[in-house]
């Protein structure tokens, strides 16, 4: 007979101890460690997973019980599972899985290690089915605290409250885009937009994956993000927040066309980056157009494609202009097929020297895919079927070089407007993203912290947790596909993963969590030393390759992190990355929800 048992009774559970020297809990001098779990909770009906690092397995499975935190009493309990893998740093873990705890309340996990007092507890954590709704709002709010050339009012950012930053209305032509039309040093007008990242400059690449990415999560979940207010200047009008927000930055992306031949400029940026504690306003180095590129003009191209559909039942006129500037930057690109931007080739040839983020792409067939996707369901001329057809099939996660399988995502998902007789095609690429899926669940299954991102060391590059997310939205498209119910807890393991089940212990979104960021690489946050960092902002994560020459308190791959300003390797906060961290949360919250 087991020392405990867990009983029914009624709608609650209990613990009940067949022996009276231990309260609740097996006593295991053996356990040592600290727990690793989702910092915000969980809701009731999610999956629910703890996970205790310790330096080695016990000789007998040791017991946990969840308590009420007010109360301690306790209301369910189980054993402790052995992970089946160690982790990256060689050490054990136990699994404690109360996914069986529904009634909404705090609670802490206990393990008693010894006599009758001593014992092991986690912090305390909430069940609730709104515990998501604010960091799913902050996490698209976050954009609104990046856009330039506006002032942020204290009604909307509270006390990130700032002045207007970079008016951009005199950028200047760099000598790598001058034409005769253009010369060098001719004033250019391009307001509005994000800030990419740290810094305070705009690139056309990054923004691209951004805007598809949460223009395919309101497209998946229209109903949700329509009922969800973001407090922006624009809440309340026809538009739902999180197309108002998306809104701003096109606004921008309109002007980065070159008008008189279709081409799209590279980026929008200062020569080189500004202090890292320079206030938006204060930033007031000149700004330059940089080179017109084939990457830069597919990505405009699949955005403006993909807009003018989003937007169509709100801005009539303003969709087909989308659709206009999608097809001629497409034209462009098919006239000027290997433009590549090679930033330390155009710095030997042009001054000033340029050297901010390069975001440079030798591979451009997953741009040239991504754009056909979107113009294809935009026009359904038979052209784009035909590039499409001739790609390649085989599934790669989306990061900002490889955007092949946002067109795939957006092909899938509108699997009505495809021509007839492509039903083996269409099947044919489901097979191949739910197998990746399906590859990437048992993988996570077997990890040590029973999460994807754990499985496998090579996940862990510069914006890691950009990988993490990016996992759970493939998740949610398998999910979506195949209605398997196991691919929603392996994307909720994802959102686990994020927010404290991983080897740091950081919750790695800044203002959500008990463990966050507090010195994130992001100027924004640095010129403001006396606030805490702007909120909903995902880190970049662990980083083994350490670019930046920062302290680290660890070499190991899951584990090379720091909290610290000067990490831009691993502490920068970007919008690509957040773009995914979006759509996980709201996605869950969404379907959660229903």
């Amino acid at each position: 007979m087991s020392k405990n048992k867990i009983f029914a009774a009624g709608s609650a559970l209990i613990l009940a101890t067949a022996f009276s020297g231990v309260p609740y809990a097996q006593a295991n001098p053996e356990i040592s460690g600290d727990f690793r779990f989702n910092q915000l909770g969980f809701s009731p009906q999610s999956e629910k997973v703890a996970v205790l690092v310790t330096q080695d397995l016990p000789k007998a499975p040791p017991t946990f019980v969840v308590r009420a935190s007010k109360s301690g009493r306790a209301v369910l309990g189980g054993e402790l599972q052995p992970g089946q893998e160690k982790t990256l740093s060689g050490k054990t873990t136990l699994v404690a899985e109360f996914s069986g705890l529904k009634t909404p309340g705090q609670y802490y996990l206990e393990i008693a290690t010894a006599g009758d007092t001593d014992a092991l507890r986690s912090k305390p954590f909430n069940v609730d089915d709104k515990v998501y709704q604010d960091l799913a709002a902050a996490s698209v709010k976050a954009f609104y605290y990046q856009r330039a050339s506006t002032e942020l009012k204290e009604v909307h950012a509270g006390p990130w409250h700032r002045a207007a930053g970079h008016p951009d209305d005199k950028v200047r032509i760099h000598p790598s885009a001058a034409t005769e039309e253009q010369p060098t040093n001719t004033l250019v007008s391009a307001p509005k937009g994000w800030y990419d990242a740290g810094d305070y400059n705009k690139y056309v690449v990054n923004s691209g994956i951004t805007m598809g990415t949460l223009m395919s999560a309101f497209e998946r979940y229209p109903e949700y993000f329509s009922a969800q207010p973001l407090n922006i200047p624009e809440s309340g009008n026809a538009l739902p927040d999180i197309l108002d927000e998306v809104h701003y930055n096109l606004a921008w992306l309109v002007a980065m066309q070159d008008p008189s031949d279709g081409g799209v400029y590279h980026k929008l940026t200062t020569a080189g980056f500004e202090g890292m504690e320079t206030a938006a306003h204060q930033a007031t180095q000149p700004r330059y157009m940089v080179q017109k590129t084939t990457a830069a003009a597919l990505d405009f191209a699949a955005v403006m494609a993909q807009a003018s559909r989003v937007y169509a039942p709100y801005l009539e006129q303003e969709s087909k202009t989308y659709l206009q500037a999608a097809l001629a930057a497409w034209r462009w690109a098919e006239n000027n097929p290997a433009v590549h931007y090679r930033q330390d080739e155009i710095n030997r040839q042009f001054d000033p020297d340029v050297t901010t983020g390069a975001y440079g792409d030798e591979q451009l067939d997953d741009e040239r895919l991504w754009a056909a996707a979107e113009l294809y369901l935009a026009t359904q001329e038979e052209t784009f079927w035909s590039t499409i057809t001739n790609s390649t099939r085989g599934y790669s996660l989306p990061n900002w070089g490889d955007v092949r399988w946002l067109g795939y995502y957006s092909l899938l998902f509108h699997g009505d407007k495809l021509p007839e007789g492509s039903g083996p095609w269409r099947s044919a690429i489901e097979k191949n993203l739910v197998v990746a899926a399906r590859e990437l669940r048992s993988a996570g299954e077997r990890s040590a912290y029973r999460v994807p991102m754990a499985s496998n060391p090579d996940f862990f590059v510069w914006g890691s947790n950009a990988v993490a997310a990016n996992q759970g939205i493939l998740f949610l498209e398998a999910f979506r596909i195949t209605n398997d119910s196991e691919f929603l807890r392996s994307a909720e393991a994802t959102r686990d993963y994020l927010l404290g089940r991983n080897a740091t212990g950081f919750s790695y979104v800044t203002g959500f969590g008990y463990k966050t960021p507090q010195h994130p690489h992001h100027r924004l946050a640095a010129a403001r030393p006396d606030l805490p960092p702007l909120p909903g902002f995902l880190v970049g994560g662990p980083n083994p390759s350490q670019q930046d020459g920062c302290e680290y308190p660890s070499k190991i791959t899951d584990q090379s992190y720091t909290d610290h300003v000067c990490s831009y390797a691993s502490n920068e906060i970007a919008i690509n990355w957040n773009a995914p961290l979006a759509y996980l949360v709201n996605g869950l919250n969404a379907i959660e929800s229903y």
